[in-house]
């Protein structure tokens, strides 16, 4: 990856949460406990959309991919992370450092697709719902999985291939918990701003476009909706598209507040918190948010549980 060996750099300390012993102790049980909460939330979800095939709809589809990017990111940090709390060791190698951060980019960057091609599923099944098995086709859907993960790996290459051929000669303490870009430009005492300007573009591109589909197809399912006459009618299909919306609120917030702004602008506080919240926290709302709202979820856990029940009594 780029020009290794112009860089005096073999490795990096990650410092990020790093306070006394005892707020490390505190942070890694609920870090722990978060991680635990996400892994058994998003592999049970997976689970369930597999076992019910009432839920083999493309909705599910997405959301299943979804649960496995939540699964995957976090898995990408959180251990990692818990290491640095509960020991002393808190290097990380350079081909490690960079490893971490490109799989990072792809799945932050996939889900934002994804949770797109979430909100056009909903417009195409409320406002042209006699043409949804025909737009929404199982070669549809797997185009625009394909679509999610292609960019976001050609976006990552880049921007990392570019990030590991800068010269590292300052420092290899980065003031954060994992391998993000902006920490990481910090070290360096090349020039920048052409690679900055790349992971605008990139982060850009991508938050603009999925925000463009998301509030295109909202705004149309708002203009069908209104013309509603029934009030269950209307109160149905706004109740098919809450998950969603607070999922998109929380992911987008946090993701344009951390990375569409310079390196200069970084605040080891503030963006950590922010980093927190999207890594490690976000991944395990997010099979909360699209099951305990979601009655279709909840019924097709109470058929799972009835079919395996009957099983049993069979047997």
């Amino acid at each position: 990856m780029g020009r290794w060996n112009s860089t005096s750099v073999t490795d990096f300390i990650l410092m990020g949460l790093m306070e006394s012993a005892e707020t490390q102790l505190v942070l890694s049980v609920l870090f722990l406990l978060i991680y635990l909460i996400t892994v058994l939330g998003n592999a049970g979800m997976i689970l369930i959309i597999r076992l019910d095939p009432q839920l083999h709809t493309p909705m599910y589809f997405f959301l299943t991919h979804l649960s496995f990017l939540d699964l995957s990111y976090s898995s990408v940090i959180t251990p990692k992370t818990l290491q640095d709390l509960v020991t002393s060791n808190k290097s990380i190698s350079f081909l490690g450092c960079f490893t971490q951060m490109f799989f990072f980019i792809v799945f932050v960057a996939a889900e934002c697709y994804l949770l797109s091609w979430m909100a056009y599923d909903r417009y195409v099944a409320i406002c042209r719902p006699l043409h949804y098995p025909v737009i929404m086709s199982t070669r549809v859907c797997w185009s625009l999985l394909a679509v999610s993960y292609v960019i976001p790996c050609l976006d990552s290459t880049a921007i990392v291939l570019c990030i590991s051929g800068l010269d590292f000669c300052n420092s290899n303490i980065i003031q954060h918990f994992f391998c993000d870009t902006s920490p990481i430009l910090t070290l360096s005492c090349s020039d920048t701003f052409e690679i900055e300007i790349l992971i605008f573009i990139c982060a850009g591109s991508n938050l603009v476009l999925s925000l463009i589909t998301i509030s295109g197809s909202y705004l149309s399912i708002l203009s069908t909706i209104l013309k509603f006459n029934s009030t269950a009618g209307k109160k149905k299909a706004f109740s098919t598209c809450a998950s969603h919306l607070l999922g998109v609120t929380i992911f987008y917030s946090t993701m344009i507040f951390t990375y569409l702004k310079p390196k200069t602008s970084y605040s080891l506080g503030r963006d950590q918190v922010a980093s927190v919240f999207y890594t490690i926290v976000i991944p395990m709302l997010n099979p909360l948010i699209y099951s305990l709202r979601n009655k279709e979820v909840k019924k097709a856990v109470v058929r799972i549980m009835q079919k395996t029940a009957g099983s049993r009594q069979v047997n």
